[in-house]
């Protein structure tokens, strides 16, 4: 089962369905990285009482995690929460995690080091953005999931093009994946404007509880902003007033345009799924509903 996208109410509605049967996967791409707290929306200390959580805060800020690594950590989550008898709720709206997990992921060909760094050298003259242009040419569904920002995927999806001549999506494949298994899909949507409005204040609240400190912690603890979990949303802006390239109130206002386009593109992706069930995030009785008539049918 799978919940998204990740701006609309996931906690909300995860711990409502959670209850005794259930036990959580994240898959978010932040939430995996210790001391990434408020600016990753974790749940807090009392919802991960209340029903177990996995793949959060497993790594080190510094740890380069690959989609790889997350379909074999979520893979031995998976076993272990089904010999507890109970079932599997994953959560979130990274969507190379979803397709690598439930579409499954082939083991790709080594890539010379010196494809990567002639990459490298490229961002360092035409820059990161014409990469990322170049990335949706040649390969459009890996590139719809990749922001503008993240360096580290935007080498990979070009190493691996350049270095085998085929996309990196082109490497999903159901044989390895879990797509075939009795999955229940549920989607969660919010009309443009409210979404917009929640977006901004949520972005307020983070900064009352100390968004800004978060980060300057990150740092004293030697997280430099070159690291992919600094250069996600809300880390890349902060880190960027730190570093004096901007004022606090356009970094503030930059996270607030980037969570919503973050949001679009989620949504994009999600809607090309036509297994997903799609709710308003208020409709929280017919999802109840659902996922009650659900189990009745696969019997737990």
């Amino acid at each position: 089962m799978i919940v998204g996208p990740t701006a609309v109410g996931k906690t909300e509605l995860s711990l409502l369905l959670a209850e005794d049967i259930f036990e959580i996967i994240s898959f978010d791409s932040v939430q995996i990285y210790k001391y990434l707290d408020i600016g990753s929306g974790k749940p807090d200390k009392v919802q991960r009482q209340k029903i177990r959580h996995h793949l959060i805060d497993i790594i080190e800020p510094d740890f380069d995690f690959s989609a790889g690594d997350f379909v074999r950590v979520a893979g031995q989550s998976l076993l272990e929460i089904k010999e507890r008898g109970k079932e599997p709720l994953f959560v979130g709206g990274t969507g190379l995690y979803i397709d690598s997990l439930f579409g499954g992921l082939s083991q790709i060909p080594p890539v010379e080091n010196q494809i990567r760094e002639e990459i490298i050298r490229e961002i360092e003259i035409k820059g990161l953005e014409f990469l990322h242009g170049e990335l949706m040419k040649i390969d459009r569904h890996f590139g719809e999931k990749v922001h503008r920002n993240d360096r580290q995927r935007i080498i990979r999806g070009l190493e691996v093009f350049r270095g085998t001549g085929k996309p990196l999506s082109s490497y999903y494949t159901a044989e390895n994946g879990i797509a075939g298994k009795d999955i229940l899909y549920i989607g969660l949507y919010e009309e443009r404007e409210a979404l917009v409005d929640r977006t901004a204040r949520r972005v307020d609240r983070m900064m009352e509880d100390g968004f800004l400190e978060e980060v300057r912690s990150l740092r004293e603890r030697g997280f430099g902003p070159e690291l992919k979990s600094m250069r996600t949303i809300g880390y890349l802006e902060l880190n960027r007033y730190l570093d004096g390239l901007t004022g606090l109130s356009e970094a503030i206002e930059s996270i607030k345009i980037e969570t919503r386009r973050y949001a679009k593109r989620q949504m994009t992706w999600f809607r090309k799924n036509k297994k997903i069930n799609w709710f308003h995030r208020q409709e929280t009785d017919r999802i109840q509903k659902l996922v009650g008539d659900w189990l009745k049918k696969t019997k737990i």
